[in-house]
């Protein structure tokens, strides 16, 4: 499931593609988490706008507050819309069952979350997935190592990170056929404690990068610092995922503009969510 095309535009992709060109051209591509349609219409928009792909994400945790099949609705729906590569992400599908529905309504792009399982168990659930995903020509992503933290609206506890090593990163890889890994470096869901910018560990960073063909992802990247993401992505990070961020920037622009009006408080959140992922899109899906 390369592309599809309408017109000779390309629309709806897989993930593999969009971020094997961006690893081979060292940049990175955000993946906006969406839960309402216009924040889905917001961030393609966005995206066509600044002639740059997105992972548009959808979280199995979100699934409380809009069903899988809204979001494969109107993920496809708003791609089908614009000339730039859209990729429609699952992200953090906890079980296949969830994972093989979304494939069938059309993602494009799944994650397997099993990061808190042992390292076994993970491999034997990601090389399920793998397997049944790739035969629809859907690309998979997986985690190793575990990043920590709890966002808004997820569904689930509070969980501590687990630092990915180079060994296991490279193991886990070539074991399961996966077509981009999530690494853990010091990032967390979420908000930090006390608004700190985190420590990354970069050397745990460049192990991997350097050992493992697939494109690296970094979950947690609201409020990790703009250097930081700069660095990471020159360090070897292909995708990045940012969810926080938006509920934050929605709510200042909300804030703002000190109206009653329902359809006020709709446009500011909209152009609230625009500014942010306008933001990290200029940070990191340039030529870094």
């Amino acid at each position: 499931m390369c592309f599809s095309e309408k017109g000779g535009s390309l629309m709806l992709v897989d993930g593999k593609s969009v971020l094997n060109a961006a690893k081979a051209g060292h940049y990175g591509i955000v993946a906006p988490d969406f839960l309402t349609l216009n924040a889905c219409r917001t961030f393609v928009q966005t995206a066509d706008a600044l002639k740059t792909p997105i992972l548009l994400s959808f979280a199995q945790g979100h699934a409380g507050l809009i069903s899988l099949e809204e979001a494969a609705l109107v993920g496809k729906y708003w791609a089908e819309k614009v000339e730039t590569p859209i990729v429609l992400h699952l992200d953090h599908g906890q079980d296949f069952d969830f994972l093989r529905r979304a494939i069938e309504l059309g993602f494009t792009s799944v994650m397997l979350d099993a990061s808190m399982e042992k390292m076994e168990e993970n491999i034997r659930r990601t090389k399920e997935v793998v397997a049944y995903a790739h035969s629809k020509g859907v690309s998979v992503e997986a985690e190793i190592g575990h990043v920590g933290g709890a966002s808004e609206g997820i569904e689930g506890d509070i969980s501590d990170s687990v630092y990915t090593t180079v060994e296991e990163a490279r193991t886990f890889a070539d074991e399961t056929g996966v077509d981009s890994l999530a690494v853990s470096i010091g990032t967390s869901h979420g908000v930090y404690q006390s608004n700190r910018t985190p420590e990354l560990n970069f050397v745990r960073l460049h192990e991997p990068s350097a050992a493992v063909p697939v494109p690296l992802v970094l979950h947690g990247g609201s409020g990790t610092g703009d250097e930081n993401l700069r660095r990471a992505v020159r360090g070897g990070i292909t995708k990045l995922n940012v969810y926080t961020d938006f509920l934050t920037g929605a709510m200042e622009e909300i804030r703002a503009a000190q109206t009653d009006s329902l359809i006020e408080i709709q446009k500011a959140e909209d152009e609230g969510m625009r500014k942010v992922l306008t933001r990290y899109i200029e940070l990191i899906s340039k030529t870094v």
